[in-house]
């Protein structure tokens, strides 16, 4: 990498200036979070982009996926499995091509913009008198920088839809704890005291029965039936960039205030995958007799393990395919996700879904540096007691690779990663520290707080 000391020294910059607003309490006005984000952003993506290194799947992935999408193909078969996801990246990807952008800009441009918008948005997801400063911070994050301007990994796409549906599912007006209004109280209230008196346990199902009651319309139906779909329409985006944002369906729904809405959050987000698959024929040039082979690929994932965590000190610190290790941290991941969400179930959705992304990022047998971005704004906007050892942790070893691996031949770049990957562990306990250990229960401010749309005005007085 020919500008790795300019860019250290941008990265390092950043750092020092988010943990001096951290300890003076800035709180710049958003606007200009946003410019100094650009900013660092366009210098860091010039200097990659005229870099005599590229990333390989940047240039033979990621590439060949907009080539083919130019050409009228299939990205996902004409690359040769080198594209696993839905063609919608790609799409972009054949529009900027198509309008004469060199490849090392035009790649860049779409994670850039993405990660760009993430700032406002980080401020939104924060909320309250710090959110200018949670946007400074992320805006100036040296995780983020790397990903978007040097990589041009889709992960901030995936991020920016992601978020804007916990945005959007939050909406105005809500507690902490949105997942829960008093209007979905009163109804299983209702519905136990309908039952109650015949029956020990009351009915859950059937006409009149405690889900019925949960999905009859409320005063602020439609404006919440809204409010859900269009959640879910966005959370059905990033899972159109990539598959993991997954995980942050569970935090989606918790944030929205009741069952239909929810019902509505699901029924989109599965709709825009199904959507972008259907039309490959009209947009991809895919034949019917294809989409399955589509379908299969973008199931494929090689257990390839050896890059972070505990799996490298089996495999010598090397990429290597172990599909009992793949399996067996696979499963590790099941069971612990759903370990956090039991833990967490009582917490702020954001910060149950801060914990499902650091506890993966703990036990995952495979991982690229990518993955590490996943937690990346939610803990900004919530940061916890170990939250900036666990972002500088993370960036340290990400830079060590960006940074100063790529100055080297192949053969070294393969010695260096040994150790690389072998001392990501030490990383390990760090974000475990970093999980909201302190807010398994979500409390609201001191005093009345609103739930609901404003012809609910319902109120609830803290628990403090």
């Amino acid at each position: 990498m020919d500008y790795a000391v300019l860019t250290g020294i941008v990265l390092v910059a950043g750092v020092v200036l988010a943990l001096v607003a951290q300890w003076r309490d800035w709180r710049p006005p958003l606007v200009v979070a946003i410019v100094v984000g650009v900013a660092v952003r366009l210098l860091i993506m010039y200097t990659s982009a005229i870099d005599s290194w590229q990333p390989v799947d940047f240039m033979e992935s990621f590439k060949p996926a907009g080539e083919a999408v130019l050409r009228g193909q299939d990205p996902v078969l004409a690359s040769e499995g080198g594209w696993h996801f839905l063609p919608t990246i790609p799409y972009v990807y054949g529009i900027l091509l198509w309008l004469g952008i060199p490849w090392e800009y035009a790649g860049r441009l779409v994670t850039v913009v993405a990660d760009i918008a993430l700032i406002p948005l980080v401020a939104k997801l924060a909320g309250g008198p710090k959110a200018s400063l949670r946007a400074l911070q992320y805006a100036l994050n040296p995780l983020a920088l790397m990903i978007a301007a040097i990589h041009g990994q889709v992960e901030p796409v995936a991020l920016v839809f992601g978020v804007a549906a916990f945005v959007v599912a939050r909406g105005p007006g809500a507690l902490e704890r949105p997942g829960i209004t008093t209007d979905v109280v009163a109804r299983v209230r209702a519905g136990v005291a309908a039952y109650g008196v015949r029956s020990s346990i009351p009915r859950v199902v059937g006409r009149g029965g405690l889900l019925h009651r949960a999905l009859l319309p409320g005063p602020d139906d439609r404006a919440d039936l809204k409010r859900g779909a269009l959640a879910g329409v966005l959370m059905g985006l990033a899972l159109c960039a990539k598959s993991w944002p997954i995980w942050l369906i569970p935090g989606m729904l918790l944030l929205l205030p009741n069952l239909r809405s929810r019902v509505a959050a699901l029924f989109t987000t599965g709709i825009v995958p199904l959507f972008f698959l259907v039309t490959l024929p009209v947009f991809a040039g895919t034949s019917l007799n294809q989409i399955p082979a589509v379908i299969n690929t973008i199931r494929d994932i090689r257990p390839i393990v050896g890059e972070w965590g505990w799996t490298p000190w089996f495999t010598g610190g090397d990429w290597a395919l172990r599909p009992e290790l793949a399996s067996f941290g696979t499963n590790l991941i099941y069971l612990c996700v759903v370990g956090a969400v039991l833990y967490w179930r009582r917490a702020d959705p954001i910060d149950m879904t801060t914990a499902i992304l650091l506890v993966f990022m703990v036990v995952t047998p495979r991982l690229g540096a990518q993955y590490l971005l996943w937690f990346m704004p939610f803990l900004v906007a919530r940061p916890t007691r170990f939250a900036w050892p666990a972002i500088v942790g993370v960036s340290l070893w990400s830079g060590y690779g960006y940074l100063y691996m790529t100055q080297f031949d192949v053969n070294t770049w393969w010695y260096l990663h040994q150790d690389w990957s072998r001392a990501s562990i030490v990383l390990l306990p760090i974000l475990a520290l970093a999980m909201p250990w302190g807010r398994r229960v979500a409390t609201t401010a001191p005093g009345l707080a609103l739930v609901g749309g404003p012809s609910q005005q319902a109120k609830v007085r803290s628990p403090a």
